[in-house]
C-alpha cells in the first residue's frame, strides 16, 4: 500500500516558509497513526523541516543532490530507488513536488482538508478523475478523507 498524506488548505496551500502554516492537534495525531511503523518517504526540505526524527518510522529522502546525506537518513535520488528500498507499506508525507511523483504509484490518498485559505508558497491541486473518496470525517476546522483510485 502506497498512501500520500496530506494536509491541504481550501485554496490548495500546503506549505509556508519550509511548515504548515495552521495547527491542527487532531490532525497531528492521525498522521502519527498513520505513518507509525512505516517508511515514509520525503523530499529533503520536508525532512529538514521535522523537529527531530519521528520515532518508530524510517525516513528515506528522495533528493536530487547526490551530494546530499543525514546520518538519520536513507537517502535515494529516485522514484524506483525509493520505492524499492521502502518496500510494499508506504506513507508519502512530502513535499509538493515528491506528491507529484509519486501519485502515479499511490493506491490511497488519507487527506486532511484544512478549512482555511492562509497565503503559503507551496501547492498542491487536485488529485484528478481517478480518485474516488471512500471515507470521510467531518470537523469544524477541518476533515478527514480518504480517496482511493477508482478501479
Amino acid at each position: 500500500m502506497i498512501a500520500l498524506i496530506v494536509a491541504r488548505a481550501d485554496n490548495g496551500v500546503i506549505g509556508l516558509d519550509g511548515k504548515m502554516p495552521w495547527h491542527i492537534p487532531a490532525d497531528l495525531k492521525r498522521f502519527k497513526a498513520l505513518t507509525m511503523g512505516k517508511p515514509m518517504i520525503m523530499g529533503r526540505k520536508t525532512f529538514e523541516s521535522l523537529p527531530g526524527l519521528l520515532p518508530g518510522r524510517r525516513h528515506i529522502v528522495l533528493t536530487r543532490d547526490t551530494k546530499w546525506s543525514a546520518l538519520e537518513a536513507e537517502t535515494v535520488h529516485d522514484v524506483t530507488e525509493a520505492l524499492a528500498l521502502a518496500g510494499d507499506d508506504v506513507a508519502i508525507i512530502g513535499g509538493a513536488e515528491i506528491y507529484r511523483l509519486l501519485l502515479p504509484n499511490a493506491d490511497r490518498i488519507e487527506l486532511t482538508e484544512v478549512h482555511l485559505s492562509p497565503a503559503g508558497d507551496t501547492m498542491l491541486q487536485d488529485f484528478g478523475p481517478e480518485w474516488q473518496e471512500t471515507a470521510r470525517e467531518t470537523h469544524d476546522t477541518h476533515d478527514f478523507v480518504t480517496l482511493e483510485r477508482k478501479d
